[in-house]
């Protein structure tokens, strides 16, 4: 059963109940735009205790709120009571809410496209605050004053951004304005909530759109604030043509796959965070240097993303992606055991695509990529870091006592290994006893 379906038996048990169920908010709206809804929402008559009492067991998520989540067929579907919302003292949350009608329901929601309900039986469309009008002219317009659905819940500023940039939806121009009037209101957010609104802009199709809006409305000094540096930060022209760090970064968004993985995409927009603090002027050449931006960036990585709250396996890709991404240029001058070594890095494949763009968006050089393109070929009839010839175990059997020596003297035999020159298991022992003869002198 589709959720829709499940949704739909919902909502018929609730009319048959004598309650008015209506589908409400993105489900709507994306039908109406050919897309298909994620997850189907039901607004009802019916209080809290009615829609316990239908469906018993469901899980009483917002009873407060009028909030109730029923399942049907393996399905979770949300029940809201019709509602009118009161003060927002902590601009998360009403205070306290009023059970009310279909109009005053729709007054209190965020967008005007969000704002729509559905009779899921015969299909009719009901608006009471313009939602056709703006989806049908592809506008996000907040519901009567902006700056009072902001203050309201402050995370509606990064709905905002986040909606106009997935539907690709331009915004009402008073809504923009009360976006920059309203930006500083992002300080009432968790760390969190403001990741989750930011990952899902990042990684629409039109990231770069979203990334600019955020810049532009000022809300971007309240995520990343850093970022906000590359505005301005000039490039070498010979190197970088299409304009200063900001506009590089940018187009390199842009560039990217749609569906780009969130590590890469935080990847892409940190890479060149720390050019700003480390830009010199060379005082014989005049030449415009950022020596030390792909260490220092790493280290900036680090902060920003665990300063959002953002889990470890997430950081542990995007640190490293920064800190290694200058390392490309010197890819055909690597020795075989180094370049393999460099890429069996378990992010290396988002690596090659933040290469990609990162030269495609400036000199638009391809021989490092399409020289790793080809490695890759080379190299796949065998993994790249074959099992070890030799362990630890066999160094203490020839009378070595563990240490930090251990990792050296393995790492040299590893790269005898990746260089082809000790394939077997007996000469890597004699490369390692002529190794044991050699520090026990």
């Amino acid at each position: 059963m589709s959720p829709r379906d499940a949704a739909l038996k919902l909502a018929s048990r609730l009319t048959a109940a004598g309650h008015v169920a209506l589908f409400a908010g993105g489900c709507v709206r994306d039908k109406l735009l050919d897309r298909e809804p994620k997850d189907f929402d039901i607004a009802t008559s019916a209080r809290p205790s009615e829609v316990l009492e239908i469906f018993p067991g469901s899980n009483e998520v917002g009873a407060h709120f009028g909030v109730v989540i029923a399942k049907h067929a393996g399905h979770h579907v949300e029940i809201a009571t019709f509602r009118t919302d009161g003060s927002y003292k902590d601009g998360r949350r009403p205070e306290a809410v009023t059970f009310s009608t279909p109009e005053e329901d729709a007054l209190r929601r965020d967008f005007t496209v969000n704002a729509l309900f559905e009779n899921p039986v015969t299909g009719e469309v009901i608006d009471h605050v313009g939602g056709l009008t703006d989806l049908r002219a592809g506008v996000l317009r907040a519901v009567g004053n902006p700056s009072e659905r902001f203050t309201e819940d402050a995370l509606r500023l990064l709905r905002a951004v986040r909606f106009a940039t997935v539907l690709d939806f331009t915004l009402d121009p008073g809504t923009r304005a009360a976006l920059a009037e309203c930006a500083h209101l992002l300080a009432k957010i968790s760390p969190e909530r403001i990741r989750d609104e930011f990952s899902k802009i990042l990684t629409a199709p039109r990231r770069r759109k979203g990334v600019e809006l955020l810049v532009e409305t000022g809300l971007m000094a309240h995520i990343v604030p850093e970022f906000l540096d590359t505005l301005g930060c000039d490039q070498p022209p010979e190197w970088h043509p299409e304009g200063d760090v900001y506009v590089h970064t940018c187009i390199m968004l842009e560039m990217l796959k749609p569906d780009a993985p969130l590590e890469l995409c935080l990847a892409v927009l940190l890479h060149d965070i720390a050019k700003p603090p480390c830009r010199t002027i060379d005082e014989d050449t005049g030449r415009i240097r950022f020596n030390g931006h792909d260490a220092m960036g790493a280290e900036m990585s680090d902060v920003i993303l665990r300063r959002l709250r953002y889990p470890n396996d997430v950081v542990d890709a995007v640190v490293p992606m920064v800190a290694r991404h200058m390392q490309f240029m010197n890819v055909q001058q690597m020795r075989t055991a180094k370049l393999k070594r460099f890429m069996a890095s378990p992010t290396f494949t988002e690596e090659m695509e933040l290469h990609r763009v990162d030269c495609g968006s400036s000199n638009g050089f391809t021989d490092n990529y399409e020289f790793l393109q080809a490695k890759g070929e080379e190299f796949a009839v065998e993994p790249l870091i074959p099992q070890p010839l030799v362990t630890g175990r066999d160094l203490i059997a020839l009378g070595l006592a563990p240490g930090p020596r251990f990792k050296e003297i393995l790492e040299l035999i590893q790269t005898e290994q990746l260089e082809g020159r000790i394939l077997d298991r007996e000469p890597a022992l004699d490369y390692l006893r002529a190794l044991a003869v050699e520090n026990s002198a």
